[in-house]
């Protein structure tokens, strides 16, 4: 039996990929292939009824070469150091990709976050950022939601973080994560963020490749926030949604399921399953649902060796970090199957997080609109950059946004020199 890659050896393998091909300097090379910093905290919280548990934190801090490091934090069982350390590279290349000063970092605890009450979740949260406090900073690392964490979760760590610095201080650390409610200092269209950034990218392939979205069917894996902005951003395109998995299982509806009645029922009930007017279908089923457009939106590892071949799509842009691995990219390039990677597809996120990041540090307020304007701004800018490195290297998108990437980074490296 083959043993299975790791998150973190599939972004290995697509680093050195894109390096040999672009000839990245061997001595920066070195430099970009380590993490910087690998913190791992285990730490007890006493729950409602009194006992004590204890749990197990990560973050990771791969390079800040080009700013101060910047990632989420993610509440999920099966969260550890080799994904956190994968997803923290990632994001060193996202930022990259999108020219903005920052670096990457991610982490997370090993938690189901539905087994907690909202004031053991709180506790954790609180008690995790008190131990983590000396490793983040607003000009140093900047957390923001992933995976199961939202603005709420944002403003615990906000108003942990500021209780243990002097108080004169306090009034210009805000910045020590984005993602907040926008009473706390958030920005106007933060929530909505990487969903809008999938939506900008699939508006500009749909350019390139003279395709209507007006009529287009789609599907979406994981109906969270990125899968639900995204589908209800595609929906005043004319483009229908067909089909939705996510943890509670599959619905299929071929007239077409509204994204905002979907989006309020699961809010309600906690999943697609069981949402009326659809049909349910099982896992493979879905995967191999004829649309134009797949949108995965939830975890790693999705399309693979083994799944690659059901998918009956034109499209595929990665709303989640990592859905597709080294054999599930060589099937889609195989079968003519498009791809806007990860590392460009979801950036809205961190783009806008850095939009709220420099409002909180000049003290100023963005309205929507010039949020907007400028995440599309920027977004269409690095896709552009992304199209034209595949061209002129005759490469996978995938690898062509590495490179983007990576000749940033060596640039730098080379301008700055390495101390002593």
């Amino acid at each position: 039996m083959v043993k299975k890659a790791s998150v973190y050896e599939n972004v290995t393998r697509q680093f050195n990929k894109a390096a040999d091909l672009m000839g990245l300097d061997t001595d920066i090379r070195k430099i970009l292939a380590k993490t910087t910093n690998e913190i791992s905290i285990n730490f007890p919280v006493e729950m409602d009824d009194g006992h004590i548990e204890m749990f197990a934190g990560y973050r990771v801090q791969h390079n800040s070469v080009l700013g101060p490091y910047k990632g989420g934090l993610r509440y999920h069982p099966k969260v550890d150091l080799d994904e956190v350390r994968a997803l923290a590279t990632w994001m060193t290349w996202k930022s990259a990709i999108v020219d903005i000063p920052y670096g990457g970092a991610k982490g997370g605890i090993q938690i189901d976050p539905f087994k907690y009450s909202i004031s053991e979740l709180e506790h954790i949260t609180r008690r995790f950022t008190f131990a983590l406090r000396q490793y983040i900073g607003p000009e140093y690392d900047i957390p923001a939601p992933d995976v199961n964490t939202n603005s709420q979760i944002m403003a615990w760590i906000l108003d942990t973080y500021l209780s243990t610095i002097p108080p004169k201080e306090r009034h210009c650390s805000i910045h020590v994560v984005t993602g907040k409610p926008v009473e706390s200092g958030g920005s106007l269209g933060r929530n909505k963020a990487t969903g809008q950034g999938v939506v900008f990218c699939i508006e500009e392939w749909a350019k390139d490749n003279n395709f209507d979205l007006n009529g287009a069917t789609y599907t979406v894996q994981g109906f969270g926030n990125v899968g639900s902005w995204a589908a209800r951003l595609l929906k005043p395109h004319g483009a229908k949604l067909i089909a939705v998995e996510d943890i509670t299982g599959a619905i299929h509806n071929t007239k077409g399921l509204d994204p905002d009645n979907l989006t309020e029922f699961v809010k309600e009930h906690g999943g697609v399953a069981n949402y009326p007017d659809s049909k349910k279908i099982d896992h493979k089923t879905f995967l191999s649902t004829e649309a134009d457009i797949f949108i995965p939106a939830a975890l790693e590892g999705v399309i693979t060796g083994e799944t690659a071949p059901l998918l009956n799509v034109k499209l595929v842009a990665e709303g989640a970090n990592g859905p597709t691995n080294i054999m599930g990219d060589e099937i889609l390039q195989k079968r003519g199957i498009h791809l806007i990677p990860d590392i460009l597809c979801n950036a809205g996120g961190v783009m806008v997080s850095y939009f709220e990041w420099l409002q909180n540090k000049r003290s100023e307020y963005w309205e929507l609109e010039e949020v907007d304007a400028k995440l599309h701004k920027k977004i269409t800018m690095a896709y552009k950059r992304v199209r034209d490195t595949a061209k002129k290297f005759n490469t996978d998108w995938r690898t062509a946004a590495y490179i983007v990437a990576l000749t940033r980074l060596e640039k730098v490296y080379k301008e700055r020199g390495i101390f002593p």
